[in-house]
């Protein structure tokens, strides 16, 4: 007999929480996932405190959902939403300046695999590629880091819905924040909104060091960087001081935007990264009316783009409302179940088959 998400809800509402209530109640549970006998869902505790104590909760939830009837395979992932509050103020922290010199390329301690989110160009939806990608990730049991390493325009903080300072309890260590199950770094939570960054070359790349090898990252499967548009300082150093497994390039059909795709695609092929796919972004417009379809930036560039390259398209994504709606509100799209979910979902999907993330 095949279960259904109310069944696994059902069954999980009789799962009581350490300080009250059970886990449906609390509203705790996340992406819940059923495909034939198998079953995944996410358990987001509200802060670090509580899940260091929620394991024995896990456990009990997966148990229970492994012996309901049609039910074989069962996956839990254990979050937390918040920051760990600090008993005091942390010292500051000062962001930006030279780099320290390292020996040759490194990856943060605990991080499996990095991955470089680029484009050639501004304005394809580079850095909501990223969010929502990076969620979908994670609510398919994925242990996921996002860096906003677009220093002169920081956008994760508002896509992800954070705007804190992170803490840091030793003036070196940056503790990173958490939002939608996925571990973030962003400049933009060092700085006041509004505030320009005035940096020259070192800044930028001592930021990147710093954001990169002080922040604890914790245990990740992958951490996704979203990169400044174009072929500069921060790509630079990114490609050559850290172990990237990979990058993938983002751009929209149109001629313009594919003239610059490809100059990243040769950056990262000067510098040895291997390319793991492309993205078409903004595909086509599928009027919401009358449900006709509308190449608005062309057909098929990015497809052509991957053939000729030899590299997988592993997606097209349409331009969506609530895609934007959700960017500006703090809540990717890929958080929900409506279609442009299900397209990230497939996306992601197609990483981890692929060993990617």
């Amino acid at each position: 007999m095949s279960r259904t998400k109310d069944d696994i809800l059902a069954t999980l509402s009789k799962i009581a929480m350490p300080d009250g209530g059970d886990l449906v109640s609390r509203d705790l549970i996340r992406a819940v996932q059923v495909s034939g006998a198998a079953v995944q869902f996410v358990i987001e505790a509200p802060n670090p405190e509580l899940a260091a104590r929620m394991e024995p909760v896990r456990a009990a939830a997966e148990a229970a959902v492994r012996g309901m009837d049609g039910v074989d395979d069962v996956r839990v992932a254990l979050t937390a939403h918040g920051p760990a509050a600090k008993p005091a103020a942390p010292p500051s922290l000062k962001i930006g300046g030279h780099p320290k010199p390292q020996e040759g390329p490194t990856k943060p301690s605990g991080v499996q695999r990095i991955l470089a989110i680029g484009s050639g160009k501004g304005g394809v939806g580079k850095s909501t590629v990223s969010s929502n990608l990076a969620v979908a990730l994670a609510k398919q049991g994925r242990k996921v880091g996002l860096l906003d390493a677009d220093i002169y325009g920081p956008s994760q903080p508002r896509m992800m819905g954070v705007n804190k300072r992170p803490a840091s309890p030793d003036g070196k260590t940056i503790i990173p924040l958490h939002a939608h199950g996925v571990t973030l770094m962003s400049i933009g939570f060092m700085l006041e909104e509004g505030k320009a960054v005035v940096w020259r070359g070192p800044m930028l790349m001592g930021a990147l060091q710093q954001m990169l090898g002080q922040v604890e990252w914790g245990e990740l499967d992958v951490l996704l960087v979203d990169l400044p548009p174009g072929t500069g300082d921060v790509q630079l150093t990114l490609c050559t001081k850290s172990e990237l497994t990979g990058a993938i390039v983002v751009s929209t059909p149109q001629d313009v935007a594919l003239i610059d795709a490809r100059k990243a695609l040769d950056m990262f092929a000067t510098l040895k990264t291997p390319v793991l796919g492309l993205i078409e972004n903004m595909s086509m417009f599928v009027c919401p009316d009358c449900g006709a379809q509308h190449e608005i930036f062309g057909q098929g560039g990015v497809a052509a783009q991957a053939v000729a390259m030899g590299v997988p398209l592993l997606g097209a994504l349409p331009i969506d409302l609530d895609t934007r709606l959700g960017g500006d509100g703090g809540t990717p799209v890929a958080v929900g179940d409506g279609p442009m979910a299900q397209a990230y979902a497939r996306i992601a999907e197609g990483l981890i088959k692929g060993g990617m993330a």
